[in-house]
């Protein structure tokens, strides 16, 4: 499967606990711009409205060879396509404080997928330890003294 977009900030704002992979509910339109590459996963999160998990803010830009008569929001919410069992297992996991749904890839096949993650929020200073340790991993890597 092809990756179209990928969510850079999740890993770094979030810590990933468990992945689970959704079709889109998309027009033709949408399809077409997806395999494109005109969608951006920034700001996107999952809710839940009466049990069905909703995506919301993904930005999917019209279709540059679509009608451009025809009215289109590019941050309209989109239904996710999960079993039953899977939702309800998002939605128990998201009444706990601290976990959000995030979307953190979006793959283009013979369907269009995203894959998301029941991710807990990191705090600043867990943030900044991850910068320094990178930073000195990056030092040793080189040969710099610290």
């Amino acid at each position: 499967m092809k990756v179209i977009a990928k969510n850079r900030r999740a890993s770094f704002d979030f810590e990933i606990l468990e992945t689970v992979e959704a079709g889109l509910q998309l027009s033709g339109g949408e399809v077409k711009s997806c395999r494109a590459g005109d969608v951006s996963l920034a700001g996107a999160y999952v809710s839940f409205l009466k049990g069905v998990p909703i995506l919301k803010h993904l930005k999917i830009n019209r279709y540059r060879y679509a009608d451009a008569t025809i009215p289109y929001e590019p941050e309209k919410d989109r239904v996710l396509l999960l079993k039953a069992s899977e939702a309800k297992r998002l939605e128990t996991a998201t009444a706990e404080k601290g976990i959000a749904v995030i979307p953190l890839e979006l793959h283009a096949g013979k369907f269009i997928k995203i894959l998301l993650g029941i991710a807990r929020g990191r705090k600043t200073v867990d943030k900044r330890h991850r910068i320094k340790e990178r930073e000195m991993g990056r030092n040793l890597k080189e040969g710099k003294e610290i």
